[in-house]
């Protein structure tokens, strides 16, 4: 088995403070997708280049204490590719893929923080051209290897993907052509929302952020914004999925998958 854990840290700083580490011990992921390290190299070295065994490798932003990427493991890849080719976004640290490749198979595990509207217009609109970009890249990477990305999509999907769906049909997550690129990326697309696939129908249990305000996680007032996003043949081998609740790392919870691969 392979056991895949997703989570935004919002910052790697305040997630290990919170016990990261230890939880990271105990679940003994094979890899971990980690989103919002809000660090810069200098930050990482001699403290976060490695946890509980995993070797990290990272895609940091140009701006100090934003958004970066990272996905630590247990395995040596093939190859570390940061970033996918955007100037604009790649500045933001959004992007880093590893490649385990073996003569008969070609295999990558992506870690993707896709950029959130809810700032305002101007982020919003940068969203639409993050989404227009990451479609394509995605489908080339399709054509040629199997891969699962895990990240903060910044999207529910469906109206089972969040707690107040009727009061937020116009707001950042939520809107129509969000969910559109979502159901054209998971039909025509070609790639299946693992955590459906394993769970079509769950609600309440599927939330993986709260909002910091009015008692959201207290009152279970979530979205589903964390995903396993997988070609068929590996989302076909998914087993099992937890998404741990236990111990508040972040305003996200990790959300892991077990894979026959």
């Amino acid at each position: 088995m392979f056991k895949l854990t997703s989570l935004n840290l919002n910052g790697i700083r305040s997630a290990t403070s919170k016990g990261l580490e230890a939880w990271l011990a105990q679940a003994q992921p094979d890899c971990i997708c980690v989103q919002e390290v809000k660090a810069q190299a200098v930050d990482v070295a001699g403290k976060f280049e490695a946890l509980s065994g995993l070797q990290g490798h990272f895609h940091f932003a140009e701006k100090k204490g934003y958004s970066g990427v990272a996905i630590y493991t247990r395995n040596t890849p093939s190859d570390v590719i940061v970033g996918y080719g955007s100037p604009e976004f790649d500045a933001e640290g959004r992007y880093v893929e590893l490649r385990f490749d073996t003569p008969t198979r070609k295999l990558s595990i992506l870690s993707v923080y896709f950029p959130s509207g809810s700032s305002g217009e101007e982020r919003q609109q940068a969203k639409f051209r993050f989404l227009a970009q990451m479609y394509p890249h995605l489908q080339a990477l399709r054509a040629d290897r199997e891969f699962i990305l895990c990240g903060d999509i910044n999207i529910a999907h469906q109206e089972i993907d969040l707690k107040n769906f009727k009061g937020n049909k116009k707001n950042s997550g939520f809107l129509p052509e969000e969910r559109a690129w979502m159901t054209q990326l998971t039909t025509d697309g070609g790639l299946v929302d693992v955590y459906r696939h394993l769970e079509p129908t769950a609600t309440d249990d599927c939330y993986t952020w709260w909002s910091n305000r009015g008692q959201a996680y207290a009152k279970n007032v979530g979205w589903r914004l964390d995903y396993h996003l997988a070609t068929p043949a590996l989302a076909a081998t998914a087993r099992s999925h937890a998404i741990y609740k236990g111990e508040k790392f972040s305003d996200h919870a990790p959300i892991t998958i077990d894979y026959a691969i």
